[in-house]
């Protein structure tokens, strides 16, 4: 053997052993883990709440109107302005309404005079019991007349029956009006708001008068206010064929006005006599129907492991999943990293 064949195989050995020794280094190197999040599953209302939009509205709203018919002489308010118990809010011309009550006035006056003077005839014996008596119906007939005449008087204004807010004017000066025709819409200040909603019969044979709920205007973004149901609708409107419910709240703190948009969300009583687990929505990594999969966090020879559980889920709530079964309070659940996980695969648990 040369000394150019010995090089050759020196080299050789040496470059397999290089080899080898790479490739052992990389076999020892350890599997990356998928990095995982998890929540713990805990309990919450056994039904799901009824979201829906509304309006605000004044909780008594009053259409008020002249009693008589006639021209308007003066309206006092704009729409939206505060009045106080006892304002004069709306006039008519009362020239006709005066004459009327002046003829009802001079007719009692006669038929007072006539039943004097029957009464001294029939003391003298000029006219009988039966006459006498006719006058005092008659005089009796003018003092009702004058007695309606005076009321409808009184009715040719318009009185604020209490403290509260001019929703709308729906008629304007110099204007001609009917009897009872509405005038202007008062929403009484005392009694406060409600917000009205509209909804289908399956939620409405959900909900009781009680029933809390959680208010959100845009006209107050960020802000809650919490309500109560305090009445539900016993027929179909006929026009939807859904059922008006009112949510009565307290802002008292706050500037309301009838027509504010509301986002609303009731939770019926339901709710509270029974309770269902909830887990994040993103925890769910397959599902058909009501089945869907989740993973389960567990621990093997001290290694977190994920493990793949199937469930039933009742509803879907916001960001939140109802199950009826498939897991018990206080299993955690893989949220973030769930969907690129296998069965029984090895993870990493990270902190929020």
């Amino acid at each position: 053997m040369n000394a150019y064949t010995l090089s050759r195989m020196i080299w050789i050995s040496t470059l397999s052993t290089l080899v080898l020794g790479a490739c052992s280094h990389q076999t020892d190197v350890a599997p990356t883990l998928t990095p995982v999040h998890v929540v713990t599953v805990k309990a919450g209302p056994g039904a799901a709440s009824i979201v829906t939009t509304g309006v605000v509205a004044a909780a008594d709203e009053a259409k008020l109107s002249f009693k008589l018919g006639g021209v308007i002489q003066r309206i006092a308010v704009r729409e939206g302005e505060q009045v106080n118990a006892g304002q004069v809010l709306a006039e008519l011309i009362p020239t006709e309404i005066n004459a009327q009550l002046s003829q009802a006035q001079q007719m009692n006056d006669k038929a007072q005079r006539d039943v004097e003077r029957g009464e001294r005839l029939y003391a003298d014996q000029v006219i009988a019991l039966s006459q006498l008596e006719d006058l005092r119906t008659q005089s009796k007939v003018a003092a009702a007349q004058l007695q309606a005449a005076s009321f409808n008087q009184g009715y040719a204004r318009i009185i604020a029956p209490g403290p509260g807010t001019v929703l709308r004017k729906l008629a304007e000066e110099h204007e001609l009006v009917g009897p009872a025709q509405p005038i202007l819409v008062l929403g009484a200040r005392e009694t406060g708001f409600v917000v009205r909603v509209a909804i289908a019969d399956r939620e409405a044979v959900q909900l009781h008068v009680g029933d809390t709920a959680v208010i959100k205007l845009d006209a107050y973004a960020g802000k809650d206010f919490t309500g109560h149901v305090s009445e539900v609708g016993g027929a179909a409107q006929i026009e939807n064929g859904l059922f008006p419910v009112e949510v009565k709240f307290d802002a008292s703190n706050e500037r309301l006005v009838s027509g504010l948009v509301a986002q609303i969300s009731i939770q019926p009583q339901q709710a509270s006599k029974q309770s269902l687990l909830y887990v994040p929505t993103g925890a769910v990594v397959s599902g058909v129907g009501q089945r869907a999969n989740i993973f389960i966090l567990t621990n093997v020879g001290g290694q977190s492991v994920a493990k793949k559980r199937a469930i039933e889920v009742a509803f879907f709530a916001a960001d939140q999943v109802a199950i009826s079964s498939g897991v018990q309070a206080g299993e955690q659940v893989i949220t973030d990293g769930a969907l690129y996980l296998s069965d029984d695969e090895p993870v990493s648990v990270q902190a929020k």
